[in-house]
């Protein structure tokens, strides 16, 4: 075994006396050493300079399986069950039992070593069907591992390797010979152009490692953004360059009021039920309302009003009050709209929201129980439909979403409604990605508004979206405790989309 510390010295002293080069593969065996060692010295010497030349090479080799060295020390399985029966036979059941068993029937049965009798009395019964055999697998075998593997044809090596006893190896070496700068002892380069080195004017005598400007070099440790943060962060980006104002969404208990009754939801609908929402227990209620403004909403619930003749129920404080964790960021905007009512002069605005919202949702691929929303509202007079469907086109395409479809929808807060549609090329299918319309008159008027004043809103998911961005199919691969954190280092820090 050589020691490995002088490898490159002993390969430059071998090479010294080759008439025309030396294979790496076969250096690597001559001094006794794994062939990466021998690898690594060459890459060593390479970084000298011209000492020596390298050119790599690729070539198949056969090697014996850990099953092809069990074969080459015991026999083959055929042979073994040969073997395994006695002149008087020996019962199928029972020669199932051994190791060799099922694999080696089958083989001995096609080269007629063996015969099977059914009628056999106890049952199925094996019998030899001839009186010795010659084990050839087990010959061809001891060829290769003796590097006698030109013996054999291609045939007989691949029906080896189909029973998983040979296996083709590709091995990498190099073909080394003799550089412009060719010596037999090694220098170390030194790495670095020291202070002393000036001081005394020894750098002159030294010999310097090149700079090599294709390193990579370390990557630094530091943190990664989720993909959700990274779109976000871009959602946000381009709501601002639209000239929208970030509404606050930092309390995520909201009252059923400002969740349901001041968007015109009815307290019966199906939406404010437990299996849809989840209920505080503590605490259960909230105190602090408007009382002119909750008294208008009660009213245009029901008795109507504004044009509309409500839903003509019997509403009761006591569901409005119930605390619950936000289904919606809708409810935001409610308040953002009432605000802007309270001012008296009225200016058109753009608000929106990015944050997370809670429904009693079951888990599947594209649900979640807790998600974030995306809230969009423009107050303005005389805005319509066409200026909702332009706004989410304008935004979609600056996030790089092109493929848009939009479907009529209901919705009790807004008249007309739209549901967002964008394509998932992973999915191969149109998936829902938001919700949208213009608010009704019965929710904005009791706040305050003028009439001829239009809101146009839109939630939109964000997890959706980013799982179109990132061509993810499982929306629990995004979110959750089967988030595949190499998915997060992996991801780019941005993309330039054409």
């Amino acid at each position: 075994m050589a020691d490995c510390s002088v490898l490159p010295e002993s390969l430059l002293r071998r090479l010294e006396k080759a008439d025309d080069g030396l294979n790496s593969l076969e250096v690597a065996g001559a001094l006794g050493v794994d062939h990466q060692l021998v690898v690594g010295a060459v890459k060593s010497l390479q970084s000298l300079g011209e000492v020596i030349q390298a050119e790599q090479r690729s070539s198949k080799h056969w090697e014996l399986t850990e099953e092809g060295k069990e074969v080459v020390d015991n026999g083959s399985h055929e042979a073994r069950v040969f073997t395994a029966v006695p002149l008087e036979g020996l019962l199928q059941s029972e020669l199932m039992k051994l190791p060799s068993g099922k694999v080696g029937f089958s083989k001995a049965m096609s080269n007629k070593w063996i015969q099977l009798d059914k009628n056999a009395e106890g049952g199925p019964r094996i019998y030899r069907a001839v009186d010795s055999i010659t084990d050839s697998v087990r010959e061809k075998l001891h060829l290769l591992r003796d590097g006698k593997e030109d013996a054999m044809d291609d045939k007989e090596k691949n029906e080896l390797k189909k029973r998983k006893l040979l296996a083709e190896v590709n091995i990498k070496t190099y073909w080394i010979t003799r550089g412009s700068a060719f010596t037999t002892s090694v220098t170390k380069q030194e790495t670095d152009l020291t202070p002393e080195m000036i001081a005394s004017g020894s750098w002159r005598d030294k010999n310097f490692k090149a700079y090599n400007f294709d390193a990579l070099g370390v990557i630094p440790e530091c943190g990664h953004l989720h993909p959700l943060m990274k779109v976000r962060t871009q959602f946000r980006q381009i709501f601002l360059e639209m000239g929208f104002t970030e509404m606050p969404t930092n309390n995520f208990i909201e009252s059923s009021f400002w969740n349901f009754d001041s968007l015109f939801q009815p307290q019966q609908h199906p939406a404010r039920d437990q299996h849809d929402t989840f209920f505080l227990e503590d605490p259960a209620e909230a105190t602090n309302f408007p009382m002119d403004y909750l008294a208008r909403v009660k009213k245009v619930h029901s008795e109507g009003g504004y044009g509309s003749q409500g839903y003509k129920y019997d509403w009761k404080i006591k569901e409005a009050k119930k605390n619950i964790l936000r289904t919606h960021t809708t409810a935001v905007s409610s308040r953002m709209l009432y605000q802007l009512a309270q001012q008296g002069n009225f200016t058109p605005v753009k608000y929106f929201s990015i944050d997370r919202v809670f429904r009693n949702e079951t888990l599947d691929a594209t649900h979640l129980a807790e998600f974030h929303q995306i809230e969009g509202v423009v107050a303005d007079y005389g805005l319509t439909l066409g200026d909702l469907m332009g706004v989410l086109h304008q935004f979609f395409t600056k996030l790089g979403i092109t493929k848009l479809r939009f479907k009529p929808a209901y919705n009790p807060y807004t008249e007309p409604s739209m549901e967002v549609f964008s394509y998932h090329e992973g999915l191969k299918k149109w998936v829902e990605v938001g919700n949208s319309g213009i608010f009704r008159p019965e929710m904005l008027l009791p706040m305050g508004l003028p009439e001829g004043v239009s809101v146009i809103a839109w939630g939109l998911s964000l997890e959706r979206p980013t799982m179109i961005k990132y061509g993810i199919n499982n929306i629990r691969e995004l979110v959750g405790h089967k988030v595949n954190l190499q998915m997060v280092y992996d991801s780019p820090i941005c993309r330039l989309d054409s």
